[in-house]
């Protein structure tokens, strides 16, 4: 036997010599079996040959990049964010949405704020035009029983008896028409109904500001 040959022997098989290192890799497959082996070695262990051949078969199993693919092999790779990042993620976009539904709140606010104040502008007008009513209303009363008493005490004649009376009732005539027009509009309910709105808005007005402090 050569002092460089590697003999193997397989099985019930003798030992056989393999043709060299290169020649070893077609008998490679067919002693790559579940079956026990034994391998005798003649002369030095590994040769660079040997060594050669066995670092190639290493690098054979690690894949390398593909051919086909210029790009760089960061490229291929995937971040995985942190769990910090993930929470400072979380922590923006909640951020960002209570960002927005504090700016609806407050243009409700506003709005609620100037529906109140015409509100407020409509039943101080209500309020002088019922005042207003009842002024009239009084001067009718005070008028009709002067005129009442100067028939009683000074016996007017009938002429004068008779202007008075049109005047008087001209100045009736024209309460009523105010009157009509006063009730025509349904101030009453209208001014209870302002009243019951502007309440309302003071209360979502109050719950809005109470939700913007809870935000801040």
């Amino acid at each position: 036997m050569l002092p460089d040959e590697i003999l193997y022997r397989c099985g019930d098989f003798n030992w056989v010599p393999l043709l060299g290192i290169w020649g070893a890799v077609t008998y490679a497959l067919l002693l790559n079996q579940t079956r026990r082996m034994e391998r005798l070695a003649i002369g030095p262990m590994m040769t660079p040959e040997y060594i050669e051949w066995w670092g190639g078969k290493i690098n054979d199993n690690i894949p390398g990049p593909s051919q086909g693919d210029g790009q760089p092999i960061e490229k291929h790779l995937r971040v995985v964010p942190s769990e910090l990042e993930i929470i400072m993620q979380d922590f923006k976009k909640i951020n960002s949405e209570l960002e927005k539904k504090i700016e609806q709140m407050e243009e409700e606010k506003m709005n609620l704020r100037l529906d109140m104040d015409v509100q407020k502008l409509e039943i101080e007008k209500l309020r002088k035009e019922k005042n207003k009513a009842e002024k009239h209303l009084d001067s009718l009363k005070t008028d009709y029983k002067k005129l009442r008493l100067s028939m009683r005490t000074t016996g007017l004649g009938k002429t004068s008896v008779q202007n008075e009376k049109r005047e008087l009732r001209a100045r009736v005539a024209e309460l009523e028409r105010f009157l009509h027009q006063y009730r025509n509009r349904n101030s009453v309910r209208e001014m209870k109904a302002s009243l019951s709105n502007i309440e309302e808005m003071k209360r979502r007005i109050k719950e809005l500001e109470m939700a913007l402090q809870d935000g801040e």
